[in-house]
């Protein structure tokens, strides 16, 4: 037969096996034993294998072997080490293919040869790497029992075969890292509860139901612990990372009659969701198992620790008929309970919802702070892949309380967010960088680009663009000077609005990044499909790298991602040598976090970072 013939003929098997819905159905070790199977078929080879890379390419180990057109099930797992055999490793890290006619004499596979070659008679190997993305992640290797040379048909055939194995494993991890992604959108990432976003799912799912069936009612408990934020500080995060895990467990482990749910719902704070009697006083010894619980000591770094914690209870129907009224009542009982005291329980009534009037003096505060532009703005540098050169920074709100002191934005950015002030707060933090950039030129230190965050009511507000405009004109910034960040949730929604707002914003001179990307949806269609140019990897994935061989494996997939789209790459919440060298391993394109700096006011942003920049192709002045 021709050798166009025989490359036809390869490649119409391989099509048919590979485009069938019974091959694509399979698992993956099917898939493999299939695709080894018709390779030893159809090029009459005794043995064929596939091995795994590690992710340090010091080790290959056999995931499928078939030998005469049968799979073998390995007893135990044949591994190669690169110290062993240096030259074939650095074969099959350049190589496209390795086609060793003589293997035992052969300077790429000579070292398989007393041990390996000659004991089982194997004269002639051919090996393709196989890849996940445009990473090494192993090999499909032939192994002859004669002297073999390798013909074009057929080398092209084991290259094809290697693409598709490729494409197998690239898929898998995409798929699995997609499932990683949606818990962790439904999960603690420390605790392994369910979170705020499934303990809201669940009250929904339960007001439903019980409208549903009249079925009788259901308490939820909030607790929060007293003076973690003073262990915290003492003893550090770590210390109270530990207190949060142990507290879950305990939680987890308590024998509860009518348990629905426990979450963690953040910070120090988690809830349970139960069945509640009709008159509410059943709970009364639920409530009392948990503070004895939480009371029992913890021991940490062989310190004991004593800790209470404050609870607040609400019921359905009597304290709300949906789930945010729900969520509500029971967090403000549980502020209730707290100003009474540590380890206090407290019922919501009417009267609480006067303590709410503390939330609404901050509401008020805050008004009067962003009418006043007593906003300020700290900015946290963002580096380029060396770790030494600033190339941006982002602006990050903060709040100088005249009472309480400097507020971070968790204290209240959901106060803004319930009061319907996001827009004005977004306005308010755009000014104040426009006017510290106008500053910084006056003083003829041009800032880099300033990233600005976008909360999702902003971008979903047609009048976004003009606004952002506007506050530019007035303080003759150019847009060029901004980049936009904004969340993955905040472009959940298909709207011709949100598409028509990023376009205008990108069309006027800015960029846009996708921030905390892997905790929310963003589906391949909709990064194609919206103008960012900027993907920033959570903080969340980076704080356990490179020991954490999940979070290694979605960074990566995300890496492999904005490399596949275009888009360039932040790194969060940078802190040790160890992330920067992983990251820099791996082609991260722009690193930001404590290891570099911590967020700081705009004059020390000065003094520290901008007399060693080089000045800017363009001043961004209009």
């Amino acid at each position: 037969m021709s050798d166009s013939r025989l490359f036809t003929d390869f490649h119409e098997r391989l099509m048919k096996l590979s485009h069938s819905t019974e091959f694509i159905n399979e698992s993956r070790d099917r898939k493999l034993a299939a695709l080894t199977t018709m390779c030893a078929t159809a090029l009459d080879v005794e043995r064929v294998s596939v091995w795994h890379l590690s992710h340090g390419h010091d080790r290959l180990t056999c995931e499928h072997l078939c030998v005469d057109g049968d799979t073998v099930v390995q007893q135990h797992s044949l591994e190669l080490h690169a110290q062993e055999h240096p030259r074939y490793f650095e074969a099959l890290g350049r190589a496209r293919l390795i086609d060793a006619i003589d293997a035992p004499h052969d300077k790429r596979t000579a070292s398989f040869a007393r041990d390996y070659l000659i004991p089982m008679g194997i004269q002639s190997m051919l090996d393709a790497p196989v890849f996940d993305g445009a990473r090494p992640s192993g090999v499909i290797c032939l192994e002859a029992l004669q002297h073999r040379e390798w013909t074009l048909p057929e080398l092209s055939f084991v290259v094809a075969i290697a693409d598709t194995i490729s494409l197998i494993n690239t898929h898998t991890a995409w798929l699995e890292s997609k499932r990683k992604l949606d818990y962790l959108t439904h999960y603690d990432s420390l605790t392994g509860l369910p979170n705020l976003h499934s303990l809201r799912d669940r009250v929904e799912y339960l007001v439903s139901k019980a409208n549903r069936r009249r079925q009788g009612p259901f308490a939820l408990l909030w607790l929060d612990l007293d003076r973690l934020k003073t262990i915290n500080d003492g003893l550090g995060p770590q210390v109270g990372d530990q207190v949060i895990t142990e507290t879950g467990e305990r939680l987890s482990n308590l024998q509860i009659n009518g348990k629905y749910l426990l979450a963690r719902i953040g910070g120090d704070e988690f809830a349970l969701l139960l069945r509640a009697s009709g008159d509410g006083h059943g709970l009364d010894g639920l409530v009392k198992q948990v503070q004895q619980s939480i009371q029992a000591p913890f021991m940490l770094q062989d310190q004991q620790l004593s800790l209470t914690a404050s609870l607040g209870i609400c019921r359905y129907p009597d304290h709300g008929h949906d789930a945010e009224t729900l969520l509500r009542s029971a967090e403000a009982a549980m502020y209730h309970a707290k100003k009474r005291g540590q380890g206090q329980a407290c019922w919501f009534d009417s009267s609480i919802q006067v303590t709410a009037r503390s939330r609404f003096a901050l509401e008020r505060d805050l008004r009067y702070a962003i009418l006043n532009d007593e906003l300020t703005v700290h900015y946290q540098p963002i580096f380029d892949a060396s770790g030494k050169l600033m190339v941006s920074a982002e602006a990050l709100v903060r709040w100088q309380h005249p009472e309480r002191g400097m507020l971070p934005p968790i204290e209240f950015l959901e106060v803004a967010r319930g009061a319907g002030l996001m827009n004005e707060l977004g306005d308010s933090v755009l000014r104040q960088v426009c006017r510290d950039i106008q500053v910084a030129r006056e003083r003829q230190q041009p800032l880099p680009v300033i990233s600005v965050n976008l909360a999702a009511e902003q971008v979903l507000t047609a009048e976004l663009p003009e606004r952002v405009a506007a506050v530019c004109k007035n303080f003759g910034v150019s847009p060029q000077a901004l980049q936009f960040e904004v969340t993955e949730d905040a472009i959940q929604g298909d709207s011709q609005t949100l598409r028509t707002t990023l376009t205008q914003l990108v069309a006027a001179g800015s960029e846009l990044a996708i921030d905390d990307f892997g905790t929310g949806y963003s589906s391949l269609a909709r990064l194609k499909s919206l103008p960012f140019s900027r993907i920033k990897i959570d903080r969340s994935f980076i704080r356990d790298i490179p020991t954490d061989e999940d979070d290694c494996a979605i960074t990566l997939s995300i890496i492999g991602l904005a490399k596949g789209l275009g888009l360039s790459l932040v790194a969060e919440g940078v802190e040790s040598l160890e992330h920067e060298q992983w990251l820099q391993s791996h082609h991260c394109d722009y690193l930001q976090g404590y290891r570099y700096s911590r967020p700081v006011c705009f004059d020390d942003l000065c003094n520290r970072f901008l007399d060693d920049l080089p000045r800017p192709a363009q001043d961004y002045q209009i």
